[in-house]
C-alpha cells in the first residue's frame, strides 16, 4: 500500500467532485440518527449508543453478499417516514458532500419506502427535494434526484416509480433506477417502465453487476438502455459486453468500498476499476451509501491512490469525468465541469511546488 502525505490527502478532500451514485437512506449522519430515533421513540440495535458507537455498529463489515448489506436500510427507513425528517437528512446530506469538496450529487432512494406512515409518494417527493434545495443554497453544492424502483418489488411499482420521476422532472429529478436486490430479479421484467422515462426524455441508470453476474448487465444496457451502469462491477467477466460498455464510453458508477463490502471483490486493491480505466472506460467514484460503507468521497478517492495506485493525473481524470457523466442540460454540466478543471489545475500547482518530502510519491502519475 502506497503512504500518502497529510497535504496530499488534503488536496484530494479539496479536488472538485462530483457524486453519481448516493443514496439518501444509506447516508445520514450518525448523530441524526440517533437523534430522530429517540425523538420518535425507536430502539435501536444497540442500547444507548453514542453518536459513534452507532456510526460502528451501521457500517456493514459483516455481509455475506449484497442482501446482507442491504439488511441495514431497515434502522435508518424507520425514522425517514415525516416530511421533517427527510427534508432534514436531504439537506444535511448536500452539507456534509460540500464539506467533502463534492460540487455536484446525485441523490437516489425509493419514496415508496417512506410512505409507510401515511406520506403519498408526492409529499415525500417535496420534502426530500426542499431539503435538498436548501442545501444547495447553504452550501453551493448542486443537488439533484434519482428516483429508484425497486427489483423485488411487483408489477405495477417500476411504471409508478417512473411516471412519479416524470412528474418530478422540472423540479430536480434527473433519471430513473433499478435497485435493490439484484440476483433472481431480472432487468427485463421492469422494461416497460425504463421505456416510459427515455420515452419522457428521462434519463436511465440501473444497478447491474452488483450482486448478479455480467447477464444482469446486458440486460441494463440492451433491454432497458441504461445511460450509466450502477456498479458494473462484474462487467469484466463478459468480455464481449466489456467492450461494447467501453466502446460506447457508457460511465460506471462505481462504489469500490460497497463492492468489498458486499463480497463483490475480495480487497479494495483487486477492484476491476483499474482495469476499465486502463481500457479507456468511463470510471466515475461513488460512496453508494455513506453511513453503511462508512465512507466519504474523498476515502475512496484516496484509496485508490493508496491500493490501485492511481496518481494524481488518474484521480483528475476520474473525478472529471463524472462531471461529464452529469445528469444534467449540456450547458450547466460543461459549466460545472470547466470550473472544476480550473480549480484542479490550480491544486495541481501547489501540488508540485510541495517539498519534496512533502509530496506524494506512489508511484502513480502526476
Amino acid at each position: 500500500m502506497n503512504e500518502l502525505s497529510a497535504s496530499f490527502v488534503d488536496a484530494v478532500r479539496r479536488m472538485p467532485k462530483a457524486e453519481l451514485h448516493c443514496h439518501l437512506d444509506g447516508s445520514l449522519r450518525p448523530a441524526t440518527l440517533l437523534e430522530l430515533s429517540q425523538q420518535q421513540q425507536r430502539a435501536l440495535p444497540i442500547a444507548n449508543a453514542t453518536a459513534p458507537q452507532l456510526a460502528k455498529w451501521m457500517r456493514v463489515d459483516d455481509a455475506r453478499n449484497l442482501e446482507d448489506y442491504l439488511a441495514r436500510f431497515e434502522i435508518t427507513l424507520a425514522v425517514m417516514q415525516d416530511a421533517a425528517s427527510l427534508e432534514r437528512i436531504a439537506y444535511e446530506l448536500v452539507l456534509d458532500a460540500a464539506a467533502d469538496g463534492v460540487r455536484y450529487i446525485e441523490v437516489r432512494f425509493c419514496p415508496t419506502l417512506n410512505v409507510r406512515e401515511g406520506l403519498s409518494t408526492q409529499q415525500v417527493m417535496r420534502a426530500v427535494i426542499r431539503g435538498l434545495t436548501l442545501g444547495e443554497r447553504t452550501s453551493g453544492t448542486v443537488a439533484r434526484v434519482i428516483v429508484c424502483a425497486l427489483r423485488s418489488f411487483p408489477w405495477p411499482h417500476a411504471m409508478e416509480m417512473a411516471e412519479l420521476a416524470v412528474s418530478f422532472k422540472s423540479q430536480g429529478v434527473v433519471a430513473l433506477d433499478l435497485a435493490g436486490g439484484e440476483y433472481g430479479n431480472a432487468a427485463h421484467v421492469h422494461a416497460a417502465a425504463f421505456d416510459y422515462a427515455r420515452n419522457s426524455d428521462l434519463a436511465v441508470t440501473i444497478h447491474a453487476g452488483e450482486g448478479d453476474g455480467p447477464l444482469s448487465i446486458r440486460e441494463a444496457v440492451h433491454r432497458c438502455a441504461a445511460d450509466r451502469i450502477g456498479h458494473g462491477t462484474r462487467l469484466h467477466e463478459d468480455a464481449s459486453l466489456e467492450a461494447f460498455v467501453i466502446d460506447r464510453q457508457i460511465p460506471l458508477e462505481v462504489c469500490p468500498t460497497s463492492n468489498v463490502q458486499t463480497r463483490v471483490v475480495a480487497s479494495f486493491g483487486e477492484h476491476p476499476l483499474a482495469r476499465y480505466h486502463r481500457l479507456g472506460g468511463v470510471v466515475t467514484l461513488s460512496t453508494d451509501n455513506r453511513l453503511m460503507s462508512g465512507v466519504s468521497l474523498t476515502d475512496e478517492f484516496v484509496r485508490c491512490a493508496e491500493h490501485i495506485g492511481f496518481g494524481w493525473s488518474e484521480l483528475t481524470s476520474i473525478s472529471l469525468a463524472a462531471f461529464d457523466a452529469a445528469f444534467l442540460p449540456h450547458a450547466e454540466r460543461v459549466r460545472l465541469r470547466t470550473q472544476a478543471a480550473h480549480d484542479i489545475a490550480e491544486l495541481h500547482e501547489v501540488l508540485i511546488a510541495m517539498p519534496t518530502h512533502a509530496r506524494w510519491s506512489s508511484g502513480g502519475s502526476e
